[in-house]
């Protein structure tokens, strides 16, 4: 896919701008204004990998000039012609792979990439399967954020009496955790024998996942006394019974929505209303998102990207040991590992389809 003249001169453009930076740098004074060179080192650091990019792919461009130009010379050495038409069988396969490199630096970044994510997990259909396969999901989640030295920090959880969940949230915090695990959005299903089936008839249960970016304050902005009803009532765990002597879970309802969060895994009343706010406030950046990305893709729908709860993406198959990722026609057969937290086949399995599918767009003429 070579490059059109639209993307060659913005990369012109990106060069420009790149040394025009390196000069500024050099020439300002750190503790002079210190906002405007942190500000400007972040765009030289953004735009660095695209030029150090240009300009490996100029460079293979020069060398396969001066490998085409030694075969066309009829006063030429034989044998370094003969190297020269190696040669450019190589560079022509080295440009290639340079070019959808340059391509993927300069896709469209997603804003959120950076950020940390809230993780919700509901139990479907299936009733206490269900909950006991929510309960495997989020050990899935938790393993592989082990794996990546993320920290998992669990906000509110509902409890089954087979210690299952009905749902639990999370926040996921690290590098790369929203960019990572975007993809993981939508229904997930599980067909197996369940331990409360008596017969050794596999049934099929399901749970929603939902991986929200975290909401920062810039994101989102809440005014407490008039958007906000705060109620407080005793923690309760399964069947009922009493898990505190106070008042210590927090309901808090969105007025303006009618969103709903409630929190009730601390002791202290005041962490639970602090992380049921934190919840709505990811629950109302991401609504906010969702209405961005459907007005901009009214006429089209990014199959990996939509992140529809309804949509069944996946399917843990017991009996048969293995994966399938709907949306990409991915199947494993290695669930035991899956679950234990090996999910680095599929995560970057989806985000290649997504770059794919978003340089097809590109190459349509959507343009970057």
């Amino acid at each position: 896919m070579e490059l059109s003249p639209d993307l060659t001169q913005k990369l012109d453009l990106m060069a420009r701008r790149h040394a025009e930076l390196s000069d500024l740098l050099a020439q300002a004074e750190t503790g002079a204004n210190p906002s405007l060179f942190a500000r400007l080192s972040k765009e030289y650091a953004e735009l660095d990998p695209v030029v150090e990019a240009r300009r490996t792919l100029r460079d293979l461009e020069q060398q396969l000039q001066e490998a085409i130009a030694l075969l066309e010379d009829p006063e030429g050495d034989r044998e370094l012609q003969e190297l020269a038409q190696e040669e450019r069988e190589s560079l022509k396969e080295q440009i290639d792979q340079q070019q959808r490199a340059v391509q993927l630096l300069l896709l469209p970044k997603d804003p959120n990439d950076g950020k940390n994510i809230v993780l919700e997990i509901r139990a479907g259909t299936g009733g206490e399967e269900a909950g006991l396969f929510a309960a495997d999901l989020f050990r899935m989640y938790c393993r592989y954020a082990e794996l990546r030295n993320w920290r998992v920090e669990t906000l509110s959880s509902s409890a089954t009496a087979l210690g299952g969940f009905k749902e639990v949230i999370a926040l996921i915090s690290g590098a790369g955790v929203y960019s990572t695990l975007k993809f993981e959005s939508g229904a997930h299903r599980v067909q197996r024998v369940p331990v409360t089936e008596a017969g050794g008839r596999i049934h099929t249960s399901a749970c929603t996942v939902a991986i929200l970016p975290e909401a920062d304050e810039v994101d989102v902005q809440i005014n407490e006394r008039d958007e906000l009803r705060i109620d407080v009532f005793r923690a309760s765990g399964p069947g009922g019974q009493s898990v505190n002597t106070t008042d210590s879970a927090v309901r808090v309802t969105h007025l303006p929505t009618g969103l709903v969060v409630i929190c009730q895994d601390e002791k202290s009343q005041h962490k639970n209303k602090a992380q049921a706010i934190k919840v709505l406030k990811a629950r109302l950046f991401d609504m906010q998102q969702r209405a961005a990305h459907d007005e901009r893709s009214r006429d089209r729908r990014d199959q990996v990207g939509s992140g529809d709860r309804s949509e069944r993406i996946r399917t843990y198959n017991f009996p048969q040991g293995r994966v399938t990722d709907h949306r990409i026609h991915l199947t494993l057969h290695k669930l035991d590992q899956v679950l234990q937290g090996d999910l680095v086949e599929i995560v970057e399995s989806l985000a290649a389809h997504h770059q794919a599918e978003t340089l097809a767009r590109l190459s349509d003429g959507d343009g970057i």
